[in-house]
């Protein structure tokens, strides 16, 4: 298990180039265009992600006409989690009709660059590609209709209104990141 601290509210996009299971590669430049970019480390097997992504599917929907751009990494060890290789990925973005790049990480060093720790794992960035959330999506993973707390949607929402958020750090419910050492 790594040991790490994720980035500070205030600390620039690290730079990455990742395949998807779209079989192209992604940046950060290849969303320079976004409003706001929203990096989620996430993967095919935690009970948590599978809970959150038509939460996350609807929220793209809702906002990419709006300029904001998703991309999930999957950072995982593939090999005692083989539910998380890049076959798996593809077959699970497929299943799930996902409406925003997935990428894999293999060797685990974007993940690090971030201090990811758990999946799923929110890193949301302004324009100017400034991290101001770092966090949770919500307060109620298992039953969406009782969510009270929508961090992510306030955020997104707080940041295209050109305000301060209030709450920029929320604590990421899930499982940890599965790896390699």
């Amino acid at each position: 298990m790594v040991t790490q601290t994720h980035l500070s509210i205030g600390s620039k996009l690290p730079d990455f180039n990742l395949q998807g299971v779209d079989k192209n590669n992604y940046s950060p430049d290849s969303f320079k265009v976004s409003k706001l970019l929203l990096v989620m480390f996430t993967c095919n097997h935690c009970p948590y992600v599978q809970a959150y992504e038509d939460r996350l599917i609807k929220l793209q929907d809702e906002y990419k006409s709006k300029g904001v751009s998703f991309i999930a990494i999957n950072s995982n060890d593939e090999t005692n989690y083989p539910d998380d290789n890049f076959e798996n990925m593809v077959k699970r973005a497929k299943e799930k009709s996902l409406n925003f790049p997935y990428l894999r990480d293999k060797t685990q060093e974007v993940a690090t660059m971030f201090g990811a720790s758990h999946t799923p794992e929110i890193f949301l960035f302004d324009e100017k590609r400034i991290l101001r959330y770092h966090g949770g999506i919500d307060d109620n993973w298992k039953e969406p209709n009782k969510v009270t707390k929508q961090y992510l949607k306030d955020s997104i929402e707080t940041l295209l209104a050109n305000k301060t958020l209030i709450d920029s750090e929320t604590h990421a419910i899930g499982c940890t990141v599965k790896w390699t050492k």
